[in-house]
């Protein structure tokens, strides 16, 4: 029993650890010795930790399954699966998706089954960039958290629901972590400056603007903004009075260009497209706009871009502007012919354009609604008058009496081209769409007499027979 003590209650060299002033603990990055230690600690995540959330409720009573935290860079996923293990004094165990093997995870998983067999002590174990692994890499932990010998914290910057199976998504609790606001930057910046035992011992002067614009330009990543605070601080020679002052030039230099969270096929892409859409459909011009530009400045293809406009133009405008087809189609080819830098104009151009047009989803609702009645079987016959009369037997089979429209006054005859009364199409009264409402009214009200008409006809020579 002791060497099984020893063996398993020994908490493991990359443990949870404070942050320490000591040369090795100097060594580490800041943001690695300013993670703190406490829920308390822990800023920008209140959706999910503040006062009677139920992740926060779990982890106070220690009465936590495993989770996956999902997140992007620097918002705090794994500090927070540290803190876990803190509260709830659980052993913990950490490895990473581009690390560990079925192997390493297998000895991991079989070291925790002992520990809580043996010792009655709970394991966390943190995988960091778990959609890095394998579908056979993630099998290998669904009995160990099926039976609670673990307690699997996950983390990845990924859409769980595609990246990780679907079994251990569904014995797991998902929670979002989203991007630190600049505020919450600014606190753990200050926080830096005073509790930091390398940066503390020093005599720092901020200027406020330098602090704000590196909580502006990290992009709501933690990391990077302490990180350039330690750049700034330790690259710059104090001056006569030994007080190394921190300007706004110097932080601009040591963050440098912005962070773009964007990748070209995944969440960012998918979210990022979604927002410049829906701005533009909700017409607010200068919304789209900064969703265009990060697109482009992350280095998205433009030519994906206009084609969504060109799906746009059509979707959500139709005959309200029927113009708005012709110039995003123009847009796309001179995206295409022009290509970067100066393709971004024109982008902006079609996009200001579709913005601000009156917007109308009649078209596709139309479609939507008559595509809908046909894939529930509700599949009509051609009336005769309108079926073809080129090929040989169509006037004994009697595909005849089509009435010309041309022929008629105001280039209009009430006939059947449909044996349905359903209404698709129903124009709003946006743009130019309510000129073709009062049209198509008038034309449906001749074709309802028409239809009343050929009824009573009917009636009339069922009376008479």
């Amino acid at each position: 029993m002791q060497e099984l003590f020893d063996q398993y209650s020994q908490p493991p060299q990359d443990s949870p650890s404070e942050p320490s002033g000591t040369e090795a603990g100097s060594r580490m990055p800041l943001a690695a010795r300013m993670r703190p230690a406490a829920l308390e600690e822990i800023v920008g995540q209140d959706h999910i930790l503040g006062p009677g959330k139920l992740l926060r409720r779990a982890i106070e009573a220690d009465r936590l399954g495993s989770l996956i935290l999902y997140g992007p860079p620097g918002c705090g996923k794994t500090t927070l699966a540290e803190v876990i293990a803190r509260v709830t004094r659980r052993h913990f165990e950490r490895t990473s998706g581009v690390l560990a093997n079925v192997a390493i995870l297998r000895d991991l998983l079989d070291a925790a089954r002992k520990r809580r067999r043996a010792l009655d002590r709970e394991t966390i174990l943190f995988i960091d960039e778990i959609h890095r692994f394998n579908k056979a890499q993630q099998d290998v932990l669904l009995p160990y958290v099926e039976n609670g010998d673990v307690t699997l914290i996950g983390a990845t910057t990924h859409n769980p629901f595609f990246f990780i199976n679907g079994p251990l998504v569904s014995r797991s609790q998902i929670f979002e972590l989203e991007p630190l606001p600049p505020q919450a930057i600014l606190t753990l910046l200050h926080r830096a400056l005073k509790n930091d035992p390398v940066l503390s011992a020093l005599a720092v002067t901020p200027d406020d603007e330098a602090l704000e614009h590196l909580a502006r330009v990290c992009d709501g990543d933690a990391r990077r903004a302490l990180n350039a605070l330690e750049i700034a601080v330790l690259t710059t020679p104090p001056d006569r009075d030994g007080v190394v002052h921190l300007t706004l030039p110097v932080a601009a230099d040591s963050i440098q260009k912005k962070a773009v969270v964007y990748d070209h096929d995944e969440d960012g892409h998918y979210d990022t497209i979604s927002a410049f859409i829906k701005s533009v459909r909700g017409s607010d011009p200068d919304a789209a706009i900064y969703w265009l530009a990060k697109m482009l400045h992350a280095g998205e293809d433009p030519r994906f871009i206009a084609r969504r406009l060109v799906i746009l133009a059509s979707e959500d405008i139709g005959n309200a502007d029927p113009r708005a087809i012709s110039l995003a189609t123009a847009a796309m080819q001179a995206v295409e012919f022009v290509g970067m830098p100066e393709a971004r104009i024109i982008l902006a151009q079609a996009t200001t354009y579709l913005a601000t047009a009156p917007k109308s989803n009649a078209a596709y609702l139309a479609v939507e609604h008559a595509a809908e009645d046909i894939r529930q079987g509700r599949t009509l016959p051609v009336p005769k008058p309108l079926r073809g009369t080129g090929y040989r037997g169509a006037r004994q089979l009697g595909h005849s009496g089509y009435k010309y429209a041309h022929d008629y006054k105001g280039h209009f005859v009430a006939q059947e081209y449909a044996p349905t009364s359903r209404t698709y199409y129903q124009p709003t009264d946006q743009g130019y769409e309510e000129t073709i409402r009062r049209r198509l009214a008038h034309w449906r009200s001749l074709a309802e007499k028409g239809r009343r008409r050929r009824q009573q006809t009917g009636n009339n020579g069922q009376k008479h027979s």
